[in-house]
Parts: structure tokens; C-alpha cells; sequence
């Protein structure tokens, strides 16, 4: 660790002092573009296969762990990489002033209350399932047409679309029960769940982790692909190996991150080698033949090694696009992933932006696949260094917390967008919009979130904001999607020292509206009652936000939050909600 913080260091040290300090036009520097596109492509095929009983009668037959301290809480995937100090608020140049802005002499519409909110998974489930808890939780979840599957660290249920439970809470590792892979079968996390409406199917994904502990050993990332629409039927299930270090041992694939391609499932990771060094993994997993329950489908990867790519084009990660609607992208059309820099931050960049690189992969019996950086986009200055202390983590207030030592970690200093990169094809245009946690304010979290466009090849900004009304309210760890009409609803997390404890709330715009502005006001999704009293500050790494496919036009959200009951459980007691909005005017799509 001392290694890569000193190369980090000094790479941000070189940078700074050969880097133009100039804005650029938004093209991507030549030396980096040839950096990346020498990064060869990694085919391989999975190091398992097997075709699973139905889901709904493998879970809950293993036998779950036992702890000795029933108050002990577990740090799941504790962080690596540099804690950055605050070097004093540089400014945001987006920020939004005012919870909803008007355009004079025009009547705004308002954000809708939820439709429907009902409790997810919580660390409750945990210690019901293992015999401890754990921390973060890392809430994701989406929607089908008649389902909603959600996962968490360490769990997963499946839901119906009124709320009412249909199976689980489960441990993820059940998911495997009986697999070849049997480092899949444990309690290890950072999971994703995905939809794939273009073909009625669910991805359920974790990583292993059995190599933290014993550096001859491999890691894997474990894919479960359903083989219908029903989550809790039978499941293709893969392991994928990671790559190997030239230092000895593997890369442990961190912070793993899905998305749906018409021709793959795109994946992204942040490695770390077993002894010393750090890179970024792209890859695409052959989308048909997993559907096909093909023992053989590939998977290409492609690993950014620091030594190579500048740090600031990859910082702490890139995020996958994932398809919203039906509208497929044009046939072997490249996949945007996108990456975000800041300025103020540890990674040498020069200027804050946007980092656009291209994914091509033909499917062929000699399969091709490049990666090449397509643009530098600059945005809007932020400032993703928040001040906290005493550590890095020790972020935001909570009610009636007097030691900073638990206040909740923003994340933000990670270099990285967060799940998801929603994406839409409109025809003319394709759309793709994300978010990240910045301080927006003087001491204050906000959402910086951006709509990429892509048009005859070149991309740009549309549109960009920081969603930080000024009320003292911080507002961090968000999400964002895009309805079939260009409307656009963003959700996070909100707390504050005095009164607002952790909870869930979520804010939008239409289509029309003035660009950067989220117009409708604020929805709840659930007030907080209880707060975090752990020391190691961890929250939830990401959330999601979705779209539900039967109309292309009610988001579903979940993430975390606390009650007095949660607080009362544990100093981890937290809790999961879902809910489900639309903004106004959306109707259902016409066939």
C-alpha cells in the first residue's frame, strides 16, 4: 500500500508539472489515445460452467456462519487506495441555489410522492443469515415486468411488484450452492443486480475474495445469468478469472460494476495486485452464448495498468453503459465508458472532466476487440475533496453525534462516476446520464449530475448540475435514470448535525425544462429516525436508480437509511427502502 500511494504521489507530482493548464477544446490528448489503444485485448473462456436448480429451492440450504460477538460488525471490502486531505473549497461552477428554480411567468410542476414504498433488506437479515453484520451495505437492486430483485452485502430477496416478499432474504453465496467455483459461495459482496429487458433476463453478480487472504489463490467474478424472466427459477452460472500479477498472485477485481450491451455484458473493475500495483479493468462477457447456457462463452479484458494510462483518464473507476427502453443502440455501434477527473484531486488531472473511452468486440470465431480513449470532456469546475476529519472518512453530521470519528464517509474523493451509466438511444441522439458526490457548497455534499450526448459519432455535454439547494442539507451517494421522454429523476441520500437523519429522498426535471435544473422539488422516500454510531464512517459505495420496463416511465430507487429501532439493533443497523415515482406528464410509451 505504501508503494502505491508513493507511485501515486509521484505520478501526480509529474503531471502536474508537464500538463498545460489550459481548458482544452474537449478532443483527447494524442499521447493518452496512443496509451490506451496499446493495451492488447485478454480473451478467455470461464474457468466454470453449470446450469443451477431453480433458484427458489437451492437458498437457505447451506449453513451460515457463527459469530462469537453478536455486536461485532464486519467491514466488507475494506477501501484501498489513497485518503486525500481537503485543500479548501475550490468552488462548483453548476451548483444549483434554490430547491426549485421557476422561469418567470410559467407554472412549474411538482415532483409526485411515491406510488409505492415498501422495506428492503437490512442488516437485521445479516445477522439472521450469518450471525453478524456488516458494513457498508451497498444497496442495488432493478425491476422487471413482474419483479423486483434486490442485493445488498451480504443478501438478496425477490419481491413482486406490490412489495410482498417472494423469496428470500437469502445469502448471495446460495446463488451458488453446488458450484464448481466453491470461493463463490461466500459471504464476499459488492454485488450487482441487473434486467436485461431487451431479452427478459437477470444478471446476479458478486466477486470472491478467498486470495486477501491467501495470495495463491485466484479471484473470480461469479455471473448468474437467469435462464427466463422468473429471478427465481434456474440460473446459467460462470466464473471468470482475473488477471494475473507479473508480482505473483492475482488482481483482486474491486468495486465490480455491470452494464447491458446489445452484444455484451460490460463490466468494469478496480484492480489491485496481491504485493503492488493498481489498474482498471474493462471487459465484455459474449452476451449470446451466456443466454444460451454456452459452457464456452468468452469474455475480453482489457487492463489499464497504471504504468501504462495516465491515472487521471481511469482514476478509481469507470463506469459500464447500461440500456434503458427498447430502442437498441445501432448494430456493433461502440459502448461509451466513462470516467470522471477532478482537478483538486490526487490523480494529476489537469482540468475537471469527463473521460469518454470506446468498447468494440465482434463475437467471431477469431474475436477482435479494441478500447481506445474517444474524449476528454470538460465540465463544470467541482470539487470532489471534502473536507473531513479526523480521517478521510469522517465526513457528514449526524443528529446528536459529537464525535466526527462517526460521521458518514461522502466517497466522493473517489475519482470515479457511481452506478449507473443509464443509457437511451433516441435516434438522433443517444443519451447517457450519471452522477458523482461532490462538495457543493462550502462544507456542504451536493449531486453533480451530467447528460452525456452522443450524435453522428462526437460526444458532448448537454447538460450538467450540482443539486444542492442551500438548506444545509447534505445530499450524497446518488443515482440517476432517464424516462422514454427525456425526464430525468436523480435519488441520494440527505442527512444533517441537527435534525435530518440519514434517509432517502429524490428530486427531477422534464425534458423542457431549463438546462442544469432539477425543477420539481424534493420527494421522500423515507425519513430517518435512528443514526450510524460505527467508527469506521463506511456508507453504502452506490445505489440504484431504474426504470421499470412495462412503461419506460416510473424509476424505482433503493439505498439505505436508519430508524431508532436500526440504531437501537446495532451501530450498523441499517435498513433499505425501495420506492417507486413518476415525474409528471410521463405516459406509456405507444407500440
Amino acid at each position: 500500500m505504501g508503494r502505491l500511494l508513493l507511485a501515486v504521489l509521484t505520478l501526480f507530482v509529474f503531471v502536474s508539472c508537464n500538463s498545460p493548464q489550459t481548458r482544452p477544446s474537449g478532443g483527447p490528448d494524442a499521447q493518452a489515445v496512443g496509451a490506451v489503444r496499446r493495451v492488447p485485448p485478454k480473451f478467455s473462456e470461464p474457468k466454470a460452467f453449470d446450469v443451477s436448480r431453480a433458484l427458489r429451492d437451492m437458498v437457505g440450504q447451506a449453513p451460515g456462519e457463527v459469530s462469537s460477538d453478536p455486536d461485532a460488525v464486519r467491514e466488507i471490502r475494506p477501501d484501498r487506495g489513497p485518503l486525500p486531505a481537503a485543500q479548501g473549497f475550490s468552488g462548483d461552477a453548476a451548483v444549483q441555489r434554490g430547491l426549485r428554480p421557476q422561469r418567470p411567468g410559467v407554472q412549474a410542476a411538482s415532483i409526485a410522492a411515491p406510488l409505492l414504498t415498501f422495506e428492503g433488506l437490512s442488516n437485521q437479515d445479516n445477522f439472521n443469515l450469518f450471525g453478524f453484520r456488516v458494513n457498508p451495505p451497498d444497496p442495488v437492486g432493478d425491476v422487471g415486468p413482474n419483479h423486483y430483485v434486490e442485493m445488498v452485502n451480504l443478501a438478496f430477496a425477490v419481491y413482486d411488484k406490490q412489495g410482498n416478499l417472494l423469496m428470500g432474504p437469502a445469502r448471495i453465496g446460495d446463488l451458488w450452492n453446488g458450484f464448481a467455483v466453491e470461493d463463490c459461495t461466500d459471504p464476499s459482496g459488492d454485488p450487482i443486480v441487473l434486467y436485461d429487458q431487451l431479452e427478459d433476463r437477470w444478471i446476479l453478480s458478486q466477486f470472491t475474495t478467498r486470495g486477501l487472504a491467501n495470495p495463491a489463490l485466484p479471484f473470480y467474478n461469479c455471473v448468474a445469468i437467469s435462464q427466463t424472466g422468473d429471478p427465481t427459477g434456474p440460473y446459467y452460472r460462470y466464473a471468470f478469472i482475473t488477471q494475473p500479477d507479473p508480482d505473483g498472485g492475482y488482481f483482486f477485481p474491486d468495486y465490480p460494476k455491470y452494464g447491458v450491451w446489445t452484444d455484451s455484458y460490460i463490466l468494469t473493475t478496480r484492480d489491485f495486485g496481491t504485493f503492488d500495483g493498481y489498474g482498471i479493468s474493462v471487459y465484455a462477457l459474449e452476451k449470446n452464448k451466456m443466454l444460451a447456457g454456452n459452457p464456452k462463452a468468452r469474455a475480453v479484458q482489457f487492463f489499464l495498468d497504471s504504468d501504462v494510462v495516465p491515472l487521471n483518464l481511469m482514476g478509481d473507476g469507470l463506469l459500464p453503459p447500461d440500456i434503458d427502453g427498447t430502442r437498441r443502440p445501432i448494430d456493433r455501434i461502440a459502448a461509451p465508458v466513462v470516467g470522471t477527473q477532478d482537478d483538486g484531486g490526487f490523480y494529476g488531472a489537469a482540468f475537471d472532466a469527463l473521460n469518454v473511452f470506446e468498447l468494440t468486440v465482434q463475437w467471431r470465431a477469431n474475436p477482435a476487440a479494441a478500447l481506445s480513449l474517444a474524449a476528454q470532456l470538460p465540465v463544470a469546475a467541482f470539487d470532489s475533496i471534502f473536507p473531513c476529519a479526523p480521517t478521510s472518512r469522517d465526513c457528514l453530521p449526524q443528529p446528536g453525534i459529537v464525535n466526527p470519528a462517526q460521521y458518514l464517509d461522502i466517497l466522493s474523493y473517489r475519482q470515479r462516476p457511481t452506478h449507473r451509466l443509464a443509457y437511451r438511444n433516441f435516434g438522433k441522439h443517444e443519451a447517457l446520464v450519471t452522477s458523482q458526490s461532490v462538495e457543493a457548497l462550502p462544507g456542504v455534499a451536493g449531486m453533480r449530475w451530467y447528460e452525456i450526448r452522443r450524435s453522428g459519432g462526437v460526444y458532448s455535454v448537454y447538460q450538467q448540475g450540482t443539486f444542492a439547494p442551500g438548506d444545509g442539507v447534505h445530499r450524497w451517494m446518488g443515482s440517476v435514470a432517464m424516462d422514454w421522454q427525456g425526464n430525468v429523476a436523480l435519488g441520494y441520500s440527505v442527512v444533517n448535525g441537527v435534525s435530518v437523519y440519514p434517509g432517502i429522498r429524490y428530486t427531477g426535471r422534464l425534458s423542457g425544462d431549463p438546462l442544469g435544473q432539477m425543477t420539481l422539488g424534493e420527494g421522500v422516500i423515507a425519513n430517518g429516525s435512528g443514526v450510524q454510531t460505527t467508527t469506521n464512517s463506511r456508507w453504502g459505495d452506490y445505489t440504484s436508480m431504474n426504470i421499470d420496463p412495462t412503461d419506460d416511465c416510473t424509476f424505482w430507487y433503493v439505498n439505505e437509511y436508519y430508524t431508532a429501532a436500526g440504531q437501537a439493533s446495532s451501530p450498523a443497523g441499517w435498513q433499505t427502502r425501495v420506492g417507486s415515482f413518476k415525474l409528471p406528464g410521463c405516459a406509456p410509451k405507444a407500440d
